[in-house]
């Protein structure tokens, strides 16, 4: 084999590596989100399709946990202060998704092939995850503070209203619907909602 054609071989293989999982410039303007990501846009729309979760839910959710990171993970925990000992929790990707969970979606979608670090698939959960919630739940698709709380703490720890105890946590809920509420009248202002 030519040195030509291994340097040729050596650079597609490289190209095909990992993606660009850096944040959007302007986090705060949906409209420059989805303007400097349009696959952002497409995948949330499919799964809106799909799952008729709306794009300024799923949008609001991903900025709350990931920043719109595709490889985000939870920070390492230390022993002592500096003895490194794992990371808080398998949460990963744009989704924040944790193994088990993701692992449920994989069985339950057919979707084994299924990647968190990959904003298709990373929608794709969302969707599902925020349908079994109105499902079992009766939490309403277009209520992001609701759906994030069953989110962060999981459907049971919803209906136990183990939420309640955690001001920072009902903050930070707060602050997601808030957020989808502007992402939703930016969008629409862009025609993009």
């Amino acid at each position: 084999m030519s040195r030509l054609l291994k340097l040729a071989i050596v650079a597609l293989v490289a190209s095909c590596g990992g993606g660009n999982y850096k944040a959007p410039r302007n986090l705060d303007n949906a409209c420059a989100i989805v303007a400097e990501r349009p696959a952002y846009l497409r995948a949330m729309k499919k799964a809106e399709r799909r799952w008729g979760v709306p794009v300024h839910v799923q949008m609001a959710t991903i900025h709350q946990e990931s920043k719109f990171i595709g490889d985000a993970r939870t920070p390492h925990r230390y022993l002592l202060g500096v003895i490194p000992v794992g990371r808080q929790s398998s949460a990963y990707g744009y989704s924040q998704a944790l193994d088990g969970t993701w692992e449920e979606y994989q069985q339950k979608t057919g979707n084994r092939r299924a990647r968190r670090n990959d904003i298709d698939d990373a929608t794709d959960f969302m969707g599902w995850y925020m349908d079994g919630s109105t499902k079992r739940l009766g939490i309403s698709k277009w209520d992001a503070t609701s759906q994030y709380l069953a989110y962060h703490e999981g459907r049971g720890g919803f209906a136990r209203g183990s939420y309640r105890s955690k001001s920072w946590l009902m903050g930070v809920a707060n602050k997601v619907g808030g957020r989808a509420q502007t992402y939703r009248a930016q969008l629409s202002s862009c025609g993009r909602g």
